[in-house]
């Protein structure tokens, strides 16, 4: 077996962990689970209001992955650019959003 490298997407999650990675306890602290029902609703009142459309399309992200996208966005005090481009950049920010 070989050495892991500095770039290998294991090792390098496994050191953001040993460093103290917050999301990993915020992932491992709120149960995701319990806003599903309640996002649910939001969009559905949403779509309500707006009225439906029948587009065709690419299928959108998850509620619960735009919610945690918003939640970053908050924490980090970030634009819309700026979370997009951290989202792509950040090991820390993706493993936080699939999760």
């Amino acid at each position: 077996m070989t050495q892991p490298g500095l770039f290998d997407i294991e090792f390098r999650l496994d050191d953001l962990s040993k460093i103290g990675d917050s999301l990993v306890f915020l992932n491992e602290t709120i149960k995701w689970d319990d806003f599903d029902k309640i996002l649910r609703m939001a969009r559905a009142k949403d779509r309500e209001r707006r009225g439906a459309s029948n587009c065709s399309g690419r299928k959108p992200f998850s509620l619960r992955v735009m919610f945690k996208v918003l939640i970053l966005q908050s924490l980090y005090d970030l634009s819309d650019d700026q979370l997009e481009f951290m989202i792509k950049d950040r090991l820390s920010f993706m493993r936080f959003l699939l999760a």
